[in-house]
């Protein structure tokens, strides 16, 4: 069997993953994907002519950007909803930019103009003391909480300002647009410790965890592959078994560089023979969540 199109495995899992925010400004998108949708990506993954451009080319590793391309692909492709901007910018009269606007869509079942904001996002938390109790992504420059506050108080509330409304005007939209945030991902947890989850993280969140380099000389990581971006996002699989030794040097490499490194742990399967993602660990370097 040939390399499988990993774009499908990616895809898939931007349609089922469950978000990191429930809130009113949720985007519920299971609600509204087709019951074709599989048969139509399977179709995809066969006949590389049928695939959609913007799967054609190839992946981002910059993981916001691969994402984007993803999520307009779920858009116009399975929902059908047209397009209206992407990645629309707005400046102040001073030419200053105040933010942009991810995705603006018409939702044809309502008629409503809908301005889309989304991300992909990996925290780990860490039970530290008083502000350093929390979640944060693999750099820890970036917070899940200030995250959240970041779309709720300023990217979803863009569409509110007078320089947007000027924008969408030109683009036929006279009327208030809905925001929408769709913000799936995975919380990784530390291997003893309490970390306060917040209220707005739904409990069907996906999890892994996380351990200090020095931590994985007590487990059989003989098994685990590391993943590279834009493969954070979907189980991983492979026809070939784990290399042992690319799993060494990569954990290695952690320690060495001060920087996190994602690794899948597999298992073959009985049945076909592939090797399957059973679990995920974020491995991070001794002077973690201190900068790199």
């Amino acid at each position: 069997m040939s390399e499988p199109w990993r774009p499908a495995n990616h895809l898939t899992w931007l349609c089922q993953a469950p978000q990191l925010l429930d809130c009113p400004e949720t985007f519920p998108l299971r609600d509204h994907l087709p019951d074709d949708w599989p048969s139509r990506l399977a179709g995809w993954a066969i006949d590389p002519e049928s695939r959609p451009a913007a799967l054609a080319e190839p992946a981002n590793p910059r993981l916001g950007y691969y994402f984007e391309r993803l999520y307009e692909c779920m858009l116009t492709e399975f929902l059908g909803w047209p397009l209206l901007a992407k990645n629309l910018q707005v400046r102040d009269v001073a030419g200053r930019t105040l933010g942009e606007l991810d995705f603006v869509v018409q939702n044809p079942h309502t008629g409503a103009v809908e301005h889309h904001e989304i991300a992909v996002k990996f925290y780990l938390g860490y039970a530290g003391q008083g502000e350093d109790n929390g979640w944060f992504g693999p750099n820890s420059r970036d917070r899940l909480d200030l995250k959240v506050n970041r779309l709720l108080d300023h990217q979803s509330r863009l569409g509110e300002r007078p320089e947007t409304q000027a924008l969408l005007a030109d683009l036929g939209v006279d009327k208030p647009v809905t925001p929408r945030i769709f913000l799936p991902g995975y919380l990784f947890y530390p291997d003893g410790g309490a970390v306060q989850l917040p209220d707005f993280v739904p409990d069907d969140h996906l999890r892994g965890h996380w351990l200090y380099h020095h931590e994985t000389r007590s487990r059989d990581t003989r098994h685990w592959v590391p993943l590279h971006k834009p493969h954070w996002l979907g189980p991983w699989w492979q026809q070939e078994p784990p290399d042992a030794g690319l799993a060494s040097t990569a954990l290695a490499s952690v320690e060495e560089y001060r920087r996190p490194r994602l690794f899948a742990a597999l298992e073959q399967a009985t049945d076909t023979g592939f090797w399957h993602e059973t679990a995920r660990t974020f491995v991070v370097p001794s002077n973690w969540p201190g900068q790199s």
